[in-house]
């Protein structure tokens, strides 16, 4: 079992009307685990990159350059910003589970997380959680699409028997199209014999 928490930043905007004027500001702060992204601010006047946390630009009107970037401090922050990091929505989690070859039989370890997605999705009060089934690149296309499909029906079984409501879960699978590891056709490989599970 892995358990992934996809990275994203948040970029923050607030627009002030002065008169005839307009001033946006524009701050790149980090996620929740610290990790920080990068955007690029531009108008027809030109453009800036930011990809340090906590960097700030304003732009006073189309024909004026984004302002270099210049760290804004977290308190200024928190007050221009404190309504939009209010709503802020909780970053999803990601968990993949391995399966036997050629089955839809999680592995033990993989048997073993259980509990753990279910404490996950009790303490988020969840219900969007997406079940993506998946295969290794050997046999036929088709019989592995079936065989994805077969892998995240098991996942949903499983959840729903421990108290998941089945109209929370939303069932795909790929096949053998999204490898988690890339490899040539027919190459067995236990990490691509997976499900992922979203919690959002």
């Amino acid at each position: 079992m892995r358990k992934m928490r996809f990275t994203s930043f948040l970029f923050l905007l607030v627009i002030g009307f002065g008169g005839c004027s307009s001033k946006h500001i524009i701050v790149l702060v980090p996620d929740s685990d610290g990790s920080t992204g990068r955007i690029v601010v531009s108008n027809q006047a030109g453009s800036v990159e930011i990809d340090t946390p906590y960097q700030a630009t304003n732009i006073q009107d189309k024909n004026s350059m984004p302002s270099r970037p210049a760290t804004m401090d977290k308190d200024k922050i928190n007050a221009i910003f404190a309504e939009a990091l209010a709503i802020q929505p909780t970053a999803p989690i990601h968990f993949l589970l391995y399966f036997e070859n050629d089955m839809a039989t999680l592995n033990t370890g993989s048997l073993s997380v259980l509990p753990e997605i279910i404490e996950t999705i009790t303490n988020r009060n969840s219900v969007d959680i997406s079940i993506i089934g998946h295969t290794d690149t050997t046999g036929d296309k088709n019989y592995n699409l079936k065989l994805s499909t077969r892998r995240a029906e098991s996942v949903s079984r499983l959840l729903i028997e421990r108290g998941i409501k089945s109209e929370y879960l939303e069932i795909s699978s790929h096949g053998k199209e999204n490898p988690l590891i890339r490899t040539e056709d027919n190459v067995s490989e236990f990490r691509n014999r997976r499900v992922e599970i979203v919690v959002r």
